[in-house]
């Protein structure tokens, strides 16, 4: 199961940079740059995975009979989180430029702004 994890989040680095290489389009970039953010959270996320672990809070019965617990890291978890309020900033900030560039330029297509702008 965790590897289809990886397939999908290489899929989606993969998608996000083809939408960027290829497309002229700036707001179809932007989009393109959120998805590269998508599948680097998702690989994150996977790799901080443990099959069977649980949170890493100790009880009292753990210390009591010496269990070994399995516990999931919390780390990843924690850069993710960071990441997707980081990730929205950015996209929220770059469509905000988009609609300035269309505002002034009348246009999204890069290559028709910077032959504009000459």
């Amino acid at each position: 199961m965790i590897i289809v994890n990886y397939i999908v989040s290489v899929a989606l680095i993969a998608l996000g940079l083809f939408a960027v290489c290829t497309k002229k389009n700036l707001i179809k970039i932007v989009l393109g740059l959120g998805i590269i953010d998508y599948g680097i959270n998702l690989m994150i996320v996977s790799i901080g995975y443990v099959p069977g672990g649980t949170a890493p809070v100790y009880t009292l019965s753990d210390f009591a009979n010496f269990v070994s617990v399995s516990f999931v890291d919390p780390v990843p978890q924690a850069l993710t989180l960071t990441s997707i309020v980081i990730g929205a900033c950015v996209d929220a900030l770059a469509l905000s430029l988009v609609i300035m560039i269309y505002r002034k330029y009348k246009t999204v297509n890069a290559d028709e702004v910077r032959r504009i702008r000459g």
